[in-house]
């Protein structure tokens, strides 16, 4: 039942979120769109009441109510960023909105998103550690704790490897492209902004004093002091 509970939660999240952005977008009911959304924390709340009724029932305890608090864990951690993700897409194609920025690729503001996504991660993860502490307490010596315990021990697997790779940002960053070339440069003849051609120094001459218009308009030489 808890992994069924969990199948229709996930259809679930897609579901209203597939709704609330339609809504939002194509039919223009903001407010529509706002309650739809706000109903996706409700699939988490359904989910946490049926395993903890199912472990007071007596049902041993198992991989699929650790699988449940992953699931609580990881929506927690990563269901509004993914909802704000979506929805600067859908504003883009939908609304003629401008296209959502994109992450950082490469130097110290790589590492900073990383690091960011990381935090998300331990969240989810001290979420589901929290979920699965209180599940072993629960049930405590009357069943079999062993599968709680080892979802545990896989939820601090997965955060230390994702802090580990998030590390590996900053201790070597991603470097970007070696140069930049210029729109339009063609060879070598292409010169720097800012510096003029190469031989091209001194070849321009301005107008001497010395000339003047047939007219006598121009400037005249200096006169000598007598």
């Amino acid at each position: 039942m808890v992994v069924a509970l969990i199948i229709a939660c996930e259809v679930g999240f897609w579901v209203l979120l597939a709704l609330g952005l339609g809504a939002r977008y194509l039919l223009k009911w903001r407010r529509t769109s706002v309650v739809l959304l706000l109903c996706e924390p409700v699939l988490e709340l359904v989910l946490f009441a049926v395993t903890a009724y199912d472990l007071k029932n007596g049902a041993e305890p198992g991989w699929e109510h650790g699988l449940a608090a992953l699931y609580i864990g990881y929506t927690v951690a990563y269901g509004h960023y993914t909802i704000r993700w979506l929805d600067g897409h859908a504003a883009h194609r939908l609304a003629g909105g401008p296209p959502p920025r994109k992450p950082p690729r490469h130097g110290l503001p790589r590492a900073a998103h990383e690091g960011r996504m990381w935090l998300r991660t331990l969240v989810g993860g001290a979420v589901a550690s929290t979920l699965l502490l209180v599940a072993i307490w629960y049930v405590g010596d009357d069943g079999d704790t062993a599968a709680l315990e080892a979802t545990q021990g896989a939820v601090l697997k997965v955060v230390g490897i994702h802090g580990l790779i998030a590390l590996t940002y900053l201790v070597w960053p991603k470097r970007g492209p070696a140069g930049m070339t210029v729109p339009g440069a063609t060879g070598s003849s292409q010169a720097p902004a800012g510096k003029a051609p190469e031989g091209a120094r001194g070849t321009a001459r301005p107008a001497t004093t010395e000339q003047q218009t047939k007219d006598g308009t121009g400037p005249r030489p200096p006169q000598r002091s007598a």
